[in-house]
């Protein structure tokens, strides 16, 4: 069955770095665009990150633009997210997702994401 597994979360003080993982199975990884979004206690998931299924075209959410970098590698069917410059209100719930997509495309909104991993835990202290 279809499973996306996060992994790399924890706690780190503010300016530190962290990088998430997640892993892909039971679909064609390289027929969806990913995606990470974030929800923080009391607030809803919002977006952080997508890439396109050519992997060649990434978004960022201004919060994040300049700190976050979202990469792939189709070969072992993995998901990075690269965080650095940490702040408190990083702090959240991060998931991974997968929406199937044309090739060039890359997804924005919660809806249109297929598939949802199960969260990994990012906590900053100031």
């Amino acid at each position: 069955q279809v499973q996306l597994v996060e992994s790399g979360g924890g706690l780190v003080q503010a300016g530190g770095s962290l990088r998430l993982s997640c892993a892909a199975s039971g679909f064609t990884f390289s027929r969806y665009s990913m995606g990470w979004f974030r929800q923080a206690p009391g607030k809803e998931r919002e977006f952080v990150a997508a890439i396109s299924r050519s992997r060649g075209k990434t978004y960022y959410a201004g919060s994040v633009k300049g700190r976050f970098a979202i990469s792939n590698d189709n070969a072992k069917s993995t998901q990075f997210l690269q965080m650095n410059g940490l702040k408190p209100e990083d702090t959240a719930i991060y998931y991974c997702a997968a929406a199937r997509s044309a090739y060039y495309e890359l997804q924005i909104a919660r809806s249109a994401y297929d598939y949802w991993g199960q969260g990994t835990q990012v906590t900053v202290s100031s």
